[in-house]
């Protein structure tokens, strides 16, 4: 399994996380973004700076995830893309997508652009918090432990 991180948005607040269950596990893990990003100093993390644009990163995560392999990510559109080449994928607060699960969270994020599109003013994301980086060392750890225990 290779560890894919969509960097350009990544809480500060995470990389601790990440690197102590990188090191801890020996997971190769690759950081994709558009600006210099680092998560931490080991042989173990590659980083790839792509261009400039909206799905840059995105695009090269999607070219290059293989089954298996596991995706931190916010963006849904790319969690989608990374779910039907059968791997996985972990947005900031915790939250897993699966095959089981991908295509409802699509569905409601569609239905909220085409809501913002209409012109509805709605509410963004909330803050994040300490609190979601618990719930997201927690299913992180929880994950990578099923993995190397099967």
């Amino acid at each position: 399994m290779i560890l894919y991180i969509d960097g350009d948005a990544l809480p500060n607040l995470l990389k601790p996380i990440i690197i102590r269950s990188v090191d801890r596990l020996s997971i190769n893990t690759v950081v994709v973004s558009n600006k210099s990003v680092k998560v931490g100093r080991s042989e173990l993390f590659s980083y790839i700076l792509v261009g400039q644009g909206p799905d840059e990163a995105d695009n090269r995560i999607a070219e290059m995830v293989c089954e298996g392999d596991l995706v931190i990510t916010s963006d849904i559109p790319l969690a989608d893309r990374v779910i039907t080449k059968k791997a996985y994928a972990i947005d900031h607060r915790g939250k897993f997508f699966d095959a089981g699960n991908i295509k409802v969270h699509l569905s409601l994020r569609n239905f909220m652009q085409d809501v913002r599109d209409s012109g509805e003013v709605t509410k963004g994301p909330a803050p994040f918090t300490r609190k979601d980086a618990h719930e997201f060392a927690n299913r992180f750890n929880n994950y990578l432990s099923g993995l190397h225990v099967r």
